[in-house]
């Protein structure tokens, strides 16, 4: 295993799974404020693609700089996982 892939595995496995919030100071991530996010996995540009319970998943930089991590059972309290799309059999609508 080379010296990137070694990188984004330890990255996947400090953040997968883990329930974030993202840093208001950073102006492109204000939209996101105060929203409860999981992250879903970290892809190979070492970004950590996160579930917002709005039905898309954004990915943003694996960083403490970009996102903070929420002590899980306060965050899961806050979180409706059926509240996205990306559900193997979602609930009908309507």
């Amino acid at each position: 295993m080379d010296e990137a892939q070694s990188l984004t595995e330890n990255l996947k496995r400090e953040w997968t799974d883990r329930y974030v919030e993202v840093n208001p100071e950073v102006a492109e991530l204000r939209r996101f404020q105060g929203i409860v996010g999981r992250v879903i996995t970290v892809n190979y540009n070492n970004k950590a693609v996160i579930d917002f319970q709005d039905g898309g998943w954004y990915d943003i930089a694996a960083s403490e700089q970009y996102l903070r991590k929420l002590d899980p059972a306060e965050a899961k309290a806050k979180y409706d996982p059926k509240a996205n799309s990306a559900q193997p059999y979602p609930e009908k609508q309507g």
